[in-house]
């Protein structure tokens, strides 16, 4: 099924949306000039369930597992998330910000949050993606770059690019060079 996007360039269509509270406006001029691949999995290691909606829209349980009393009050969201499967999920609308790159810099930009859209892969840093994630998540990017041209190749990076350090997602085990190949 193709992807698309609406003419406000706000929410893709056919997709499963469950808007996340945790965004807000972009500063006003900044355009959209890079996206950050990420990678996560609630528990950590463990797929399927519903505790990534649950941290990106403020209801993680921090009861069920002992890793979410670490996280529950965290204030996060992604734009989407491309599951195990190569569902996507929107949370956050493309024109606002979302809170997923934190302290980041990329090209001396600071605040990279400010000007990029955010694609959380469910996955860990050492297992294999899917390939059907790599698809998925290489038809979506191209679809970005189509409607913000400020968005290349060389703008498309890991969280572990523009936060080095802090973050090492989306791991060892994404396949750069195989997913830059589906772009071209």
């Amino acid at each position: 099924m193709p992807i698309t996007l609406d003419s406000k360039k706000q929410w893709l269509s056919g997709v499963r949306r469950l808007p996340s509270p945790n965004c807000d406006e972009r500063p006003a001029g900044c355009d959209v000039a890079l996206v950050v691949m990420h990678g996560i999995s609630l528990p950590p290691q463990c797929y399927g369930g519903p505790h990534i909606d649950q941290l990106f829209t403020n209801t993680l349980d921090p009861n069920v597992h002992p890793y979410f009393a670490e996280i529950a009050d965290l204030r996060v969201s992604t734009h989407v998330l491309v599951d195990r499967q190569g569902e996507i999920t929107q949370y956050v609308p493309f024109d606002a910000r979302a809170w997923h790159a934190g302290r980041s810099a990329f090209q001396g930009r600071t605040c990279c949050n400010d000007f990029s859209i955010g694609i959380e892969l469910e996955g860990c840093d050492d297992r294999a993606y899917e390939p059907v994630q790599y698809d998925v998540a290489a038809r979506l990017v191209k679809l970005l770059m189509l409607h913000w041209p400020e968005i290349g190749k060389n703008s498309v990076v890991g969280h572990s690019d523009i936060a080095p350090g802090r973050k090492t997602d989306p791991g060892e085990a994404f396949d750069w060079e195989y997913f830059y190949s589906l772009l071209e």
